[in-house]
């Protein structure tokens, strides 16, 4: 029997530090953004929407998606809500498929990585839930490291996330990750084994 995982939590809490533990143990690893990305490159319903709203300059001559393009247009002129009513209703549809060819493959658990997994897809898809919390100062310094950026631009994207302490209670299990990478790393290993067979 496969597990399927799905893990969320804020930006900078560690949930993709925790999903590339889990790969290397074994699992295989789906991330919400990526899939999004991929049916938006090759769905052509999803390809004509995204023409029909956005302009022609969402694809590239070459066919490719312009994600300037798209991000600007989203997130400058609030029309987050309008790209996500295109690619969301293909989601479940997409992971459902994608967890099947992970059975087939003999894969022993399958992790879907998601910011908003607690808004779409449980409890339908998912065997187990896990949420991974930081303090917020943590959560700042993480993301200020990994990528450079503001504090104030990194604090308005963690105000358009969900209070994720408010969520315990949807989760199955909870990683709290305020410590070193070390220990994030054993409490990641040590619930790995809880999925397997």
């Amino acid at each position: 029997m496969m597990t399927v995982v799905g893990i969320t939590g804020g930006i900078g809490s560690g949930k993709s530090t925790v999903c590339k533990i889990w790969q290397s143990l074994g699992a295989r690893l789906l991330n919400a953004d990526a899939l999004a990305k991929e049916l938006m490159n090759t769905d052509p319903e999803i390809k004509q929407q995204l023409v029909d709203k956005f302009g022609t300059d969402s694809f590239h001559e070459n066919g490719s998606l312009n994600r300037d393009h798209l991000a600007k247009e989203a997130f400058e002129k609030n029309r987050v809500e309008e790209l996500n009513a295109i690619v969301h209703p293909k989601i479940p549809q997409a992971v459902q498929y994608k967890i099947q060819q992970a059975q087939t493959d003999g894969i022993n658990v399958f992790v879907y990585e998601a910011a908003l997994l607690l808004d779409n897809l449980r409890p339908k898809q998912m065997d187990v839930v896990v949420l991974v919390l930081a303090d917020r100062q943590k959560r700042l310094e993480r993301v200020q490291q990994r990528d450079g950026s503001r504090e104030q631009e990194i604090l308005q994207r963690m105000e358009k996330q969900r209070n994720f302490e408010e969520s315990v209670h949807e989760a199955d299990y909870v990683i709290r990750n305020n410590g070193t990478l070390q220990e994030l790393e054993s409490k990641a290993k040590d619930l790995y084994q809880n999925f397997l067979p």
